[in-house]
């Protein structure tokens, strides 16, 4: 048996173009991966099945072809039993399902030994879902095209992040399609070498998420959710991340931001409240002149 983590996907800003004519609409956007996630068991069997369960089991139910199955049948028909653990909430804004389907390509293609390298997983995931791609290799991305065409900024600090969901659905279509006002996808995007936050949230400020105002619109209750993340102290920015309704808040540090977590579980108990941390990638150490690569400090 083996056992994939299903990261949370943070968009941290999202440009939309003009709807196009497949229907689809150009992106461009900066997704980050956090340490919190759903987890998906893998293990070998005569017969392909899915059982769910965790705190977030509930919203599945009733979906008997979700897309951690489609993904499976996509890379081939065998067997296998999967376990999925929600963590996170249904249809968040945070890449959830498919992150899911990702983890479900990535360990069937171990246990199958389908042999499918990274390329050709996202190939296959660009079938499924506009969000998959980005989730095969979980990593730091910039995102353009509809979500499939990929580039890895060189480096990413650790990002202390707080995740708040007040439990409303926000159906993504309905969201695109209060669209007003966009900034499209017409932006230079940077080589993406963040040395530290500062760095980070000095290009953020350059960008927003166009998805933000219709899915307060829809749900005005994200508003009151971005305005308590913003009075936190230690709060750096605030945001929705995706089409909703799951809002972040970026932290100077790891106390900060679970401090923050203990007063707004206080203050606002009905909401779904995560402090967790994006790890950091690539970073490089001048004195030293080399990339020391991905870590797994915190991990």
């Amino acid at each position: 048996m083996i056992s994939e983590r299903a990261s949370a996907k943070i968009n941290l800003f999202l440009h939309v173009g003009e709807r196009r004519a497949d229907g689809f609409h150009p992106v461009q956007s900066l997704a980050v991966f956090t340490d919190m996630g759903d987890v998906l068991s893998v293990e070998a069997a005569p017969k392909l099945s899915l059982k769910v369960e965790g705190p977030f089991a509930r919203g599945l139910e009733g979906e008997g072809d979700n897309l951690v199955l489609r993904a499976a049948r996509s890379l081939g028909v065998q067997g296998a039993t999967l376990t999925l653990t929600k963590n996170l909430p249904v249809a968040s804004g945070i890449g959830g399902g498919s992150a899911d389907a990702a983890a479900a390509l990535r360990g069937l293609n171990q246990i199958w030994n389908a042999g499918k390298d990274t390329d050709a997983l996202c190939a296959i995931a660009a079938t499924l879902g506009s969000d998959i791609p980005v989730c095969v290799p979980s990593a730091a991305s910039f995102m353009e095209g509809r979500g499939e065409i990929l580039r890895q900024p060189q480096s990413m600090p650790r990002i202390p992040m707080l995740l708040v969901n007040p439990g409303v659905a926000v159906p993504t279509k309905d969201v695109f399609a209060g669209l007003k006002e966009r900034r499209g996808v017409e932006m230079a995007l940077p080589d993406g070498r963040f040395g530290d936050t500062a760095d980070l949230l000095r290009f953020l400020d350059t960008t927003r998420n166009d998805l933000e105002a219709p899915a307060v619109e829809l749900q005005p209750v994200i508003a009151e959710v971005l305005a308590a993340i913003r009075a936190l102290p230690g709060a750096l920015l605030a945001r929705m991340s995706g089409s909703g309704a799951t809002c972040f808040g970026i932290f100077a540090d790891d106390d900060a931001c679970a401090r923050a977590a203990d007063v707004l579980r206080k203050s606002a108990p009905g909401w779904w409240v995560a402090p967790t941390f994006v790890p950091e990638t690539g970073i490089i150490h001048e004195e030293i002149g080399q990339d020391i690569g991905p870590t797994d400090r915190g991990l």
